[in-house]
C-alpha cells in the first residue's frame, strides 16, 4: 500500500539554508497536504499516536530531483567511447564522439527505443530523479521516412517514462539542417528532419492531440541549435511555441559560435534573442562559451540555463560561466544529457567544483542554491512548476538519501550534495506512489533491463 504519511528524520524545506529534523509529511491524491516539523528545540511537539501510522524515512528527504536535459539513447554509449571499446582510443572531441552517437541512432526503432528509454529512466528513478526532460529528435525511420504513426518514437518515450514510474516532458525537437550554412541532413541525421517548420508543426500537432499525452507527461518543444534550424525559421518556431517549455542547445562548442558569427555576424545568443526565442519559457542547454553580452541577454530575457557538467567534462566541452549566469538572474537547472553519469548529486556539486577549478577559490554556491538547481528550477524549466518543493500543495515527490553509507556517514545533512551519490538514494516517491524502496526499483530490474536494451542496439 502506498504510504500517505511519512516521518522524515531530516527534510529540506523551502527557503531554508539547512535541512530540518523530524518532519511529518502527508499526502493525498498525489499532493502534499501537510509538511510539519515536529520538534522545537529538540523536543517532540506531537504525541506518539500522531506518528503511529507514519512510515519512517531515515536519512535526508529532498523534493523530487529533476533531470532537465536527456537524450535517452545516448545511454547505450556509456563506456564505449573511452578507450577500451573505442576505435579512436577515447581521443578526439565532441565531433568525433558524435559520429559514434549516430551509429546508435541509426539502429533504433520504436520497440528498441522503448526498451532502452525504459531502462534509462528507471536508472534515473534509482538516482532520485522524478521528472525528466527528453530532448527528442530521433523522429523517423533510418532513411527519414515517417513511420505510419509519425510520432511512434515519441510515443515510445512517453510509455517508457510511465513504465519507469517518473514524469516526462517530451521536448519535441526541430532539426532541419546539418550546419549553420544550411547543409542538408545526411546519413542518420535524416531521421531527425521534418523538412521545414511547417512539417514539424504538422507532426507536433498530432503529438499534442494524441492519447499518449498522459497525466505523467507534458509536450514541450525544442530548437536543436542555431546550426540545425535555418535562421529564417527561428522566429516562426518561437512564436508558435510561445509560453510552452522551449529548450535549445546553445554555444556548446566554440566551433558553433565561430560558424554563427561567420554566417550571421552575431553570436548564437544574439541570433536567438533577435528572433524572439529567448523568453522566460526558454531554457538554454549548456551555454558554455558565452560572451559577457550573451550572459546579459539571457538574464534580461528571463531565459534559464541547464548545465550538464558530467557530459560537458566527458566530451571536453569546457566549463560554463555558472556564477556569472546566476548573478545575472538566470535560473540554473541540471541535466545528465549523454548519461555518461546519471547522478544528480554529482551534477549539482560539479557546478560549485567547476567554479573552483576556474577561479582557484572555494564557496561560489551555497548548498541551498544547488538544491534549487536540482529540484525546483529543473521542474519549472520542464513545465512542472508545482513540483520540486516540500510544501503543501506541491506534488508528493520525496527522495530520501541515506546518511549512514560509507560516503555519507558522519556528514551533516546540509553536506549531502557534496558527499552523497546516486547509490545513496534509498526511497523515491513520485506523485505519492512509491517507485524505489530500499534502493531497488519496484517494477524494473534496472541492470538486466539496461544490459538487454543496450546489447540489442550495439551488437
Amino acid at each position: 500500500m502506498t504510504a500517505t504519511r511519512w516521518l522524515a528524520e531530516y527534510a529540506w524545506l523551502p527557503d531554508r539554508p539547512e535541512p530540518t529534523a523530524d518532519v511529518l509529511i502527508e499526502a493525498d491524491g498525489g499532493r502534499l497536504t501537510a509538511v510539519a516539523p515536529l520538534s522545537a528545540g529538540g523536543a517532540p511537539t506531537a504525541g506518539v499516536e500522531v506518528l503511529a501510522d507514519a512510515v519512517r524515512l531515515p536519512g535526508l528527504t529532498l523534493p523530487g530531483l529533476a533531470n532537465a536535459h536527456s537524450h535517452a539513447f545516448h545511454r547505450a554509449l556509456r563506456g564505449r567511447t573511452q578507450g577500451a571499446d573505442s576505435t579512436d582510443s577515447g581521443r578526439g572531441d565532441f565531433w568525433s564522439w558524435r559520429d559514434r552517437m549516430y551509429e546508435v541512432a541509426a539502429r533504433l526503432d520504436p520497440d528498441s527505443y522503448l526498451a532502452l528509454a525504459r531502462a534509462a529512466y528507471a536508472e534515473m528513478a534509482l538516482a532520485g530523479i522524478t521528472c525528466v526532460g527528453e530532448f527528442h529528435y530521433l523522429h523517423h525511420g533510418p532513411d527519414g521516412t515517417r513511420y505510419a504513426d509519425p510520432n511512434a518514437m515519441g510515443a515510445a518515450l512517453v510509455e517508457a517514462a510511465a513504465q519507469a514510474g517518473i514524469r516526462l516532458t517530451l521536448l519535441d525537437t526541430l532539426y532541419l539542417t546539418a550546419a549553420v550554412d544550411g547543409a542538408p541532413l545526411a546519413g542518420p541525421q535524416r531521421r531527425f528532419g521534418d523538412g521545414d517548420v511547417d512539417g514539424w508543426s504538422d507532426r507536433h500537432d498530432r503529438l499534442t492531440a494524441a492519447p499518449q499525452a498522459r497525466p505523467h507527461a507534458l509536450i514541450g518543444a525544442a530548437l536543436h541549435s542555431v546550426r540545425a534550424v535555418p535562421v529564417d525559421q527561428i522566429a516562426t518556431f518561437a512564436a508558435r511555441n510561445a509560453g510552452v517549455p522551449l529548450h535549445v542547445h546553445l554555444s556548446e562548442q566554440p566551433a558553433e559560435n565561430d560558424a554563427c558569427r561567420a554566417a550571421h555576424g552575431v553570436t548564437p545568443t544574439r541570433l536567438l534573442a533577435d528572433r524572439g526565442a529567448l523568453t522566460p519559457a526558454t531554457t538554454a542547454v549548456h551555454a558554455t562559451h558565452l560572451t559577457s553580452a550573451d550572459v546579459t541577454l539571457l538574464g534580461d530575457s528571463g531565459t534559464g540555463v541547464c548545465l550538464c557538467p558530467t557530459t560537458e567534462r566527458d566530451l571536453a566541452d569546457g566549463i560554463g560561466p555558472a556564477r556569472r549566469l546566476a548573478d545575472a538572474g538566470v535560473a540554473l537547472s541540471l541535466g545528465s544529457d549523454s548519461h555518461a553519469v546519471v547522478d544528480p548529486f554529482e551534477e549539482a556539486r560539479a557546478v560549485e567544483l567547476d567554479e573552483r577549478l576556474r577561479t582557484r577559490r572555494r564557496g561560489h554556491f551555497a548548498p541551498a542554491e544547488l538544491l534549487t538547481a536540482a529540484t525546483a528550477a529543473g521542474h519549472s524549466a520542464l513545465g512542472w512548476a508545482d513540483a520540486g518543493r516540500l510544501a503543501v500543495g506541491a506534488r508528493a515527490d520525496l527522495v530520501t538519501v541515506r546518511l549512514d553509507s560509507a560516503r555519507t556517514a558522519g556528514v551533516p545533512p546540509v553536506g549531502a550534495f557534496f558527499a552523497a551519490t546516486a547509490a545513496d538514494v534509498a526511497s523515491v516517491v513520485v506523485d505519492g506512489r512509491q517507485v524505489v524502496a530500499d534502493g531497488r526499483h519496484l517494477t524494473v530490474d534496472v541492470p538486466a533491463a539496461l544490459r538487454a536494451a543496450i546489447e540489442a542496439v550495439t551488437r
